[in-house]
């Protein structure tokens, strides 16, 4: 069902990202008062704050991510040396800054859970052979990661 394209109503969304790797694009989905999809993009901009860019078919969503960035980059995540596997999950408020297209003038707040999980691998020879090697350079076996938020906003 087509509408015509009009400034939406504001009130409740939801957002669903799976981020690309490296932080580089991922899929971005948002729905609720904000119906769209499309692409994500990390940007840094002034003043040490970080952005993330939402490039939906209607327009951009522009969204503070330094709060959630900032949680996430202190935190102590999870360990199980049994099974070489990590997890961790931080929430911060993400404040909607601007848009553009259809989302001109959109401002609120999205609760932003980021959580990721991964599986190490496992040293092949020497005197660790069989351990987790959790070392920043070694490959991971498997690795996930999600991000979703809910909150207001209005135009």
């Amino acid at each position: 069902m087509q509408g015509s394209p009009k400034t939406p109503a504001g009130g409740p969304i939801q957002i669903f990202v799976t981020p690309g790797q490296g932080q580089g694009s991922g899929k971005i989905l948002f729905t609720g008062a904000v119906g769209d999809y499309g692409s994500s993009s990390p940007a840094t901009g002034s003043g040490g704050k970080k952005f993330g860019t939402a490039t939906l078919k209607k327009g951009t969503i522009k969204i503070d991510l330094t709060a959630i960035t900032a949680k996430v980059d202190k935190a102590n995540p999870t360990v199980n040396a049994a099974t070489c596997s990590v997890s961790l999950a931080e929430t911060a408020a993400a404040p909607v800054v601007s848009g553009t297209g259809l989302y001109a003038g959109i401002h609120g707040t999205i609760q932003l859970t980021e959580s990721f999980g991964f599986i190490g691998s496992t040293y092949k020879s020497g005197s660790k052979k069989g351990q987790c090697n959790m070392s920043n350079s070694a490959p991971t076996v498997a690795e996930m990661a999600n991000v979703y938020g809910r909150g207001n906003v209005s135009f």
